[in-house]
């Protein structure tokens, strides 16, 4: 016997709506929006610690001051028409990017997960690709202050700089995706690993060898073959490259600034997809 639906509800009774068709717009929207939330918490934390970002500042401006200088004057390291100080300054942002985004990342996530922070945004409906994007976007804001220090410094140094606004916006878009491509490889390495110490560790040993196997400090043809491999599979060799392009007055670019940011795009959706799925493991 099929039981008939009543003519009028009884109270305390709502009739349950019919379920939303998903929709890909509007999950990206959320996903959006969702992003910006998680960044702006991030970045927020800030105001609370503002001299990290000047003790930040010190390493690429000893690199500048010392190791540019000397090896400016040695001419040791073949760099054509360009001299070696204007073809270290976009090298050494790149450094700058690179170390601020490898130790926030991790880091903060190991922490957040003593501190229980992560168990609650994991409970929550938030997107897990909205966490990490969150997190990389919030990177990207805080290595922009590296940009003005690296500016300031080039300019007193006497490096020749394109202060063009449009290149100055490129240089911008760069630093971001370079710093949320090795922010979220970053939280890779944190969704593994279970200790402050073990990242500290993992993250001082992968530093270097990205750093060195690229093209910041001296010419990709200056390498042995086998390193030349690696510093063509390494994500900085093309963000060095995009800065040296866009950055300076006489600056010119390999690989040309359109593919320089599609493969640091791509990277940064390969790393950011692998990091989504991995991101529940923090609280095991």
């Amino acid at each position: 016997m099929i039981q008939q639906e009543p003519d009028v509800q009884l109270n305390g009774w709502v009739k349950a709506k019919p379920p939303r068709q998903p929709n890909i717009i509007s999950a990206l929207i959320q996903i959006f929006a969702k992003t910006l939330v998680i960044a702006e918490m991030e970045v927020r934390k800030l105001r609370h610690d503002p001299t990290d970002l000047i003790v930040r500042a010190v390493q690429p401006s000893l690199w500048l001051l010392i190791f540019g200088q000397v090896f400016t004057r040695i001419r040791a390291i073949p760099t054509g028409d360009l001299p070696y100080l204007d073809f270290m300054t976009a090298g050494i942002l790149a450094q700058s990017v690179l170390f601020v985004a490898i130790f926030t990342g991790g880091m903060t996530l190991i922490w957040e997960r003593d501190l229980g922070v992560v168990h609650k945004f994991l409970a929550s409906p938030t997107p897990r690709v909205a966490m990490v994007l969150g997190k990389s976007l919030a990177c990207g804001v805080r290595c922009l202050s590296q940009v003005f220090v690296i500016y300031g410094l080039a300019l007193v140094l006497g490096v020749k700089l394109n202060l063009h606004p449009l290149a100055f916006l490129q240089v911008l878009l760069v630093v971001m995706l370079g710093a949320g491509c090795f922010c979220t490889f970053s939280l890779i390495i944190g969704c593994l690993v279970k200790t402050r110490e073990r990242m500290t560790g993992i993250g001082q040993l992968l530093t270097m060898p990205l750093f060195f196997a690229s093209n910041a400090i001296y010419p990709i043809s200056m390498m042995p073959d086998w390193l030349k491999f690696l510093s063509r599979i390494n994500p900085l060799t093309y963000e060095v490259d995009a800065l040296r392009g866009t950055m300076l007055a006489n600056g010119t670019s390999i690989y040309g600034f359109g593919w320089d940011c599609t493969i640091l795009l791509l990277t940064l959706i390969g790393l950011t997809l692998i990091c989504g799925r991995l991101y529940p493991r923090v609280a095991m």
